[in-house]
């Protein structure tokens, strides 16, 4: 492996590192208000803080008061004018297909994105409450696939990071998350804790009228897949989707221990700025077959404000360099989905997760070595079979 390859592969574990990082400064001064400062009078006790958050905790110590996140600052963005609501092509659509379609495709563009989650309850004796987070990131969402019936969404991080002395870096770019949307979804495949998945057959009848929404992982592995409906009243278009199980994200895994299951519902909202991704969930203990226990509750909101700049046309070179690869890694996953019930997934082989070796060889032809079709099928397909297991191994996948 050559220098640049491994500089891209350090490039891609930073970015991710950094979107769960342990402090966040603001990019811009469009930047939300987490937290307003307020006096707290008598009460207040040394080494507290003044800071106040909504659905907070009131006197948080001073070490739980900074939220935790991306350590960068970004280059100032210039945001895109606002729209009217309901969107031309949702408000022209005669269908509710169509709308739907419409409000799915809408999701589509330049974004600044902003994650803020808030740990609102804990259900257990000692609990104390933890630091809120606070990320974010430019990104690009494109259109990988449209059959109609099925939308495949790609999710490219394209980072301009500004130095201390104003200079501004060579942007970062590296494939982000996926969303596969299906209409009247019948045969799902769910997680069910301990890093497992199964198949979920539902009926004709129970999924009439509604998609569901399948989110992958950066290597293209599995995370959760949901059914929904999108819903058209007036000017508002949403989708939410039902109650599911998630993998614990990034930004919870690599500081908890604690519980293995995200359970909860989630909902996306059409803006006339963009988009919001909503969240309302549970920290679950337990997976599949055990007694339900929970460590608390958090809410969340991923804000995507469309952008004009900086521009993100830097993804357009990683797909054409890498974008005959991840299709191998796609038509991998497909062949599990088909053949396989049930599954569970290593979160290692040989010290190495399956993020390094499918962004390690993606490294490489971003880099500009040759794709070899029969050699990127042959690789995606062995690695993802090396990580695959009928027994769980862990909660932390």
């Amino acid at each position: 492996m050559n220098l640049k390859t491994i500089n891209l592969s350090l490039l891609a574990i930073g970015a991710l590192s950094l979107l769960a990082g342990c402090k966040t400064i603001s990019d811009s001064s469009n930047d939300v208000d987490y937290g307003s400062s307020a006096p707290l009078g008598d009460n207040k006790k040394e080494g507290q803080s003044e800071t106040r958050y909504v659905f907070g905790w009131g006197n948080l110590p001073l070490e739980l008061a900074d939220p935790r996140g991306g350590t960068t600052t970004g280059t100032p963005v210039a945001y895109a004018a606002p729209r009217e609501l309901p969107l031309a092509s949702i408000r022209s659509a005669e269908k509710p297909f169509e709308k739907d379609r419409a409000a799915i495709l809408s999701l589509v563009g330049d974004y600044r994105t902003s994650f803020h989650f808030l740990e609102t309850m804990g259900l257990y004796e000692g609990y104390e409450p933890g630091r809120p987070y606070h990320s974010w990131a430019t990104e690009e969402v494109r259109v990988l696939e449209d059959r109609g019936d099925f939308i495949s969404l790609q999710h490219t991080l394209v980072m301009h990071f500004q130095m201390p002395d104003g200079s501004e870096m060579e942007s970062m770019v590296m494939k982000h998350w996926r969303q596969d949307w299906t209409y009247e979804d019948e045969d799902l495949h769910t997680f069910r804790g301990d890093g497992t998945w199964a198949r979920d057959r539902r009926s004709s009848d129970e999924v009439a009228g509604s998609w569901s929404q399948a989110v992958w992982q950066v290597d293209d592995s599995p995370r959760y897949e949901a059914i929904g409906k999108w819903i058209h009243t007036g000017n508002r278009s949403a989708w939410t989707g039902e109650n599911s199980w998630r993998p614990l994200p990034r930004r919870e895994h690599s500081v908890r221990d604690d519980y293995g299951v995200m359970e909860g519902f989630h909902r996306i909202v059409i803006t006339p700025t963009g988009w919001i991704h909503e969240q309302n969930n549970w920290k679950r203990v337990s997976g599949e077959g055990k007694e339900p226990e929970y460590r608390g509750h958090e809410l969340g909101i991923d804000r995507y404000e469309r952008i004009v700049s900086p521009s993100l046309d830097n993804a357009d070179p990683y797909w054409e360099k890498t974008g005959a690869y991840w299709r191998e890694v796609r038509d991998a996953w497909k062949e599990v989905y088909s053949r396989r019930d049930r599954f569970s997934l290593k979160s290692n082989v040989d010290g190495r997760s399956q993020f390094e070796y499918h962004f390690e060889y993606a490294g490489k032809l971003d880099a500009g070595e040759p794709h070899d079709s029969s050699e990127a099928a042959k690789f995606a397909r062995e690695t993802i079979q090396s990580f695959l297991t009928d027994s769980p191994e862990s909660a932390k996948y």
